[in-house]
């Protein structure tokens, strides 16, 4: 005592001094870790490793005292201190700790010192299926008269299983006999059996019936429990019941709270002991919606709503109530109880509507019949008595009828339907009761078409746009109308107006489909020849009249690449492409030998013509300009050179598919005295009758003699005085007409060029040979040449000469 008392004495202090160390030191876990285990699992089973979940250190834990410190439900679970695995350690019983709550949950409040720290950690317990459903008795004795009707029910025992979940029970059978079926009936989570006469018993044949009644749960595999059921078939009696009148009669207001008493019947028997106790029910050619509506206390005869009363469903409930008394077999007699329903005001009024159709015409006249409407209530005296009324903002009215409650929907104005095609009409009946009712209904009414709206084109005039050489017979156009009135009336037609001027004939080889005004050309059309031309259309509907339209449609015949190249020079005696041209040996670079001239009867680019070197004999004596067509010598000839020269000139239009033509030309080479000796010839001929013949022979002579030496000492003086330079080669530009630039599109696959570049006539060449297809354009700023590709490159070409420069810039245009 004294020790105790000490130690009481000094804990105040000890408290005062331990408090602030022990939360100094201590960590409490707010988290909760949780772990799940079956019940009945073997002792030992390992549960979830806490130490390793908390984060502790493992090797301390034994040092810390990590153990298990909450309630009594700690001897279920123990902690190992060596790795901090929490385990069973004793066998678990979820219905002995848990009952019947779900889920079966055990806190455990674990605690580690130095420093201390609590942790929380729950385990759930999982149910298995190892209860089986069990019947709190072994058997059940039912005794039944063999005068009971197929039908009756008697309820059975339900069998308890103390698992949970799916594991409870679930189903109830009954084993195979003629007499009996089983019934369930479920009342939340719980089923409960009912035991069903088949077939009437009949006692001289079987006095009792074995039955085995079966509750089985859902576990997997299921496990069940047993029922024995005795039916002991009991022999009728000899008084029947006698009730106190044969018919009762009583009134009970509609909508009346359940539960309220309504009338008590009453019978007597002259038996005694169980063959004169009475039980009553009602009769079983009852309307089975009385069961709903009221109950009957089988003892002592009160009958009491049961369901909602309602006067205008049923306003008088004839009932028969049954008295049986116990005896064997049980007696019983019958009586009739009239229930009398009072009316009261809880019924809305309903609106019917009769029409033989939903549509009104636009032309109807106002006065128009569209609805015959009758407004019916439930209720009688003033709470049937209905007002009825129209929604605002409608083209209609009602009109009453002589009749009560019947009312005509009437057109009070004019329709247009293509303003207002449907109408939403709210019809309002309101009853005279207190307080009034009321209800809405709306009805949709269509207003139908007449033929009041002309046929509209979208656009007119409608302008087309048609290539030339078109197929004959395929569609080149179509027009298209609306009509803003519905079905035939909306129906169109089309046709072409066919006229007599020049503008109309071109519509005679035109055909349109009256149905969808696709328009085909019966014939091809050529750009040269015809470039434009107008029509009209007219849209007819189906209407009766019909109305129409037309529209001015303009055809512009666009141009296509149809033509080739002409050769107009050189051009032969026989008619084709060839030319003979002699020139002096001594001609300087640049010598115009000669142009070639065509022509396309295209226009634009279809019509723009390009020219190149085909074929040369020799490649570096003749440059061609491919704008002008224009053949210059590219150097002074030499005495090596081959006198005569054939030179084969392409000519290209620059259509999509371009179309070509070839010219040859001829270049002799004569020397100088030749040629003016021709010359001389020529003029001989020319004066015949000159008499000084001789006197200007012998000048000609002379003077072609001195041109010679001329033309020899100048030929020796140019060799003598020729550069290196690269640019010699390439003739000076002495007659450039300014910066002039021009342009010139073109397709290559997919995409469209231009081309952009003066007219390069003489400072740009085409060089035969080696270099054909090449641009070469001498540049004055130094010694050397720009070769640019021409051919097979989708170039824009822009060329811009100046007075001292040029620049070149090649640009890519997709």
């Amino acid at each position: 005592m004294d020790a105790g008392g000490q130690r009481r004495g000094i804990q105040p202090w000890w408290l005062a001094f331990c408090f602030p160390v022990m939360f100094g030191c201590m960590e409490q876990v707010a988290a909760q870790i949780k772990y799940s285990v079956p019940e009945e699992v073997k002792v030992g089973s390992v549960v979830g490793n806490v130490a390793k979940d908390l984060g502790l250190d493992i090797s301390s834990l034994e040092e810390r005292r990590f153990r298990i410190v909450s309630g009594t439900e700690e001897a279920q679970f123990a902690v190992n201190q060596n790795n901090g695995i929490l385990f069973v350690h004793e066998k678990i019983d979820r219905e002995e700790l848990c009952k019947t709550v779900s889920p079966c949950l055990m806190n455990l409040k674990m605690v580690a010192e130095n420093p201390m720290e609590i942790h929380y950690v729950g385990v759930e317990i999982i149910d298995v299926n190892d209860n089986s459903p069990k019947f709190e008795e072994d058997e059940k004795k039912l005794d039944i008269a063999e005068s009971t009707v197929p039908g009756k029910r008697f309820q059975l025992p339900t069998a308890h299983d103390p698992d949970v979940g799916i594991n409870t029970v679930r189903v109830y059978t009954l084993n195979q006999n003629e007499y009996f079926s089983i019934q369930i009936r479920e009342s939340g989570e719980d089923k409960i059996p009912f035991l069903v006469l088949q077939k009437a018993l009949d006692r001289e044949m079987h006095r009792e019936h074995k039955l085995i009644l079966t509750a089985a749960d859902g576990g997997n595999p299921p496990r069940s429990g047993a029922l024995n059921v005795t039916v002991t078939v009991l022999d009728s009696n000899d008084n029947h019941p006698t009730f106190s009148q044969e018919v009762y009669s009583v009134t009970v207001p509609e909508n009346v709270d359940a539960d309220t008493s309504v009338i008590k019947v009453k019978a007597t028997d002259e038996d005694e002991g169980a063959n004169g106790d009475i039980e009553y029910s009602f009769g079983g050619q009852l309307d089975r919606k009385i069961y709903d509506m009221f109950s009957l206390d089988k003892n002592t005869g009160e009958i009491r709503v049961k369901g909602e009363i309602d006067f205008e469903k049923v306003d008088v409930f004839k009932l028969d109530v049954h008295a049986t008394d116990k005896g064997q077999p049980p007696m019983s007699t019958d009586c009739r109880v009239i229930i009398k329903v009072l009316d009261k005001n809880d019924n809305k009024p309903q609106i019917e509507v009769t029409s033989l159709s939903n549509m009104v015409s636009e032309d109807s006249k106002p006065g128009t019949v569209v609805y015959l409407i009758s407004i019916i209530d439930q209720d009688s005296g003033l709470n049937g008595k209905v007002i009825c009324s129209l929604s605002d903002n409608v083209p209609f009215d009602l009109k009453p009828s002589y009749q009560d409650n019947m009312y005509s929907l009437v057109l009070k104005q004019h329709l247009d339907r293509e303003s207002v095609s449907h109408y939403e009409v709210t019809i309002t009946a309101t009853d005279c009761g207190q307080p009034p009712l009321s209800t809405f209904k709306t009805v949709n009414i269509d207003v139908s078409d007449v033929n009041d709206n002309k046929p509209e084109f979208l656009q007119n005039p409608i302008e087309i746009y048609l290539l030339e050489n078109n197929v004959p017979g395929n569609e080149i156009c179509s027009v298209s109308a609306l009509d803003k009135d519905l079905n035939e009336n909306a129906a169109l037609t089309y046709h072409i107006i066919r006229e007599e001027s020049n503008q109309g004939k071109a519509a005679t080889f035109l055909n349109i489909n009256s149905d969808n005004g696709h328009i085909s050309a019966l014939k091809s059309f050529d750009f040269e020849t015809l470039k434009t031309f107008q029509f009209q259309v007219v849209a007819t509907d189906s209407g009766a009249p019909s109305l129409s339209s037309n529209v001015t449609v303009h055809v512009f015949i666009l141009d296509q690449n149809d033509n080739a190249p002409v050769i107009l020079y050189p051009v032969s005696s026989n008619g084709s492409a060839e030319g003979v041209e002699e020139i002096p040996r001594n001609v300087n670079a640049g010598h115009l030998v000669t142009k070639v001239r065509a022509y396309d009867a295209d226009i634009g680019y279809n019509g723009w013509l390009l020219f190149s070197l085909q074929e040369v004999t020799a490649h570096s004596l003749f440059g061609l300009d491919r704008y002008t067509g224009q053949i210059r010598t590219l150097r002074s000839f030499t005495e090596t050179d081959e006198a005569e020269h054939k030179l084969l000139i392409l000519v290209k239009d620059n259509g999509n598919v371009s179309l070509s033509a070839t010219a040859t030309v001829v270049v002799k080479l004569v020397e100088p005295r030749e040629a003016f000796a021709a010359a001389d010839v020529k003029s001989a001929s020319k004066d015949d009758e000159d008499n000084n013949v001789t006197f200007y022979l012998m000048i000609t002579l002379g003077s072609v003699s001195t041109l010679f030496l001329i033309s020899i000492i100048v030929l020796i003086a140019m060799q003598c005085s020729k550069s290196t330079d690269y640019t010699s080669k390439y003739l000076q530009e002495t007659n450039y007409d300014g910066t002039l630039c021009h342009s010139i599109q073109y397709r290559s696959g997919d995409k469209r060029y231009m081309l952009v570049g003066p007219r390069m006539s003489i400072g740009s060449t085409i060089v035969p040979g080696s270099h054909a297809n090449t641009l070469v354009l001498p540049d004055r700023r130094g010694t050397s040449t720009e070769a640019l590709p021409i051919s097979g490159s989708p170039l824009i070409e822009v060329v811009c000469r100046r007075s001292t420069h040029r620049r070149v810039s090649n640009m890519i245009i997709g």
